[in-house]
């Protein structure tokens, strides 16, 4: 709910309004003023929380303590949500075994910090003739890959590029490099 949508106090525009006490009791249907009065009453605002029912619904509550909590638990869903972006890890047909390894531990890192990755395999001038090989690769690539992650997309020729997308089966929290299991005896 936005500022705007929250009518308060004097806003409220019912003639009637289902009241909700302090404590979070049913005080039934009652005329606006009076309701007014009885948030005056305890110093507190009358605060129109379901603007949609008839009669509307209204609740006695400090609206400053309202707002700050609210705006608290949007920052907090915020912090709690996983933001996932989409990493390219670029290799050729002919990446040497090293090469290789090297690059599907980049992406195993990607894929652990709960981000979705895509495999490019270009092909330049004559080297479309080999997409054959270049499809065995992204094969031995994805089986490698498949304890971290799930084949969103299997490889498929975009144009002169062989691109494959890995999602991610979940976050692990990723231990620093060096360390091993052993050491934490």
């Amino acid at each position: 709910m936005e500022d705007r949508e929250v009518r308060i106090n004097n806003r409220i525009r019912a003639r009637e309004v289902r009241l909700i006490g302090v404590e979070g009791e049913q005080l039934g249907i009652v005329p606006f003023f009076e309701a007014l009065r009885k948030a005056e009453e305890y110093g507190l605002d009358l605060v129109e929380v379901g603007s949609n029912a008839n009669p509307p619904v209204c609740r006695i509550m400090d609206y400053g303590k309202f707002k700050y909590q609210r705006k608290k638990k949007q920052q907090e869903a915020r912090r709690n949500q996983v933001v996932s972006q989409l990493k390219e890890v670029k290799i050729r047909y002919k990446t040497d075994e090293h090469d290789l390894q090297t690059k599907i531990r980049q992406a195993r890192g990607f894929l652990m910090d709960g981000h979705k990755v895509k495999f490019l395999m270009y092909f330049r001038g004559r080297e479309v003739a080999f997409v054959n090989l270049g499809h065995q690769t992204m094969e031995r690539v994805a089986a490698e890959m498949m304890d971290v992650a799930t084949l969103d997309k299997p490889p498929k020729m975009e144009g002169r590029q062989l691109a494959m997308y890995l999602a991610s089966k979940g976050v692990v929290k990723r231990r620093p490099e060096g360390t091993d299991a052993e050491d934490e005896d």
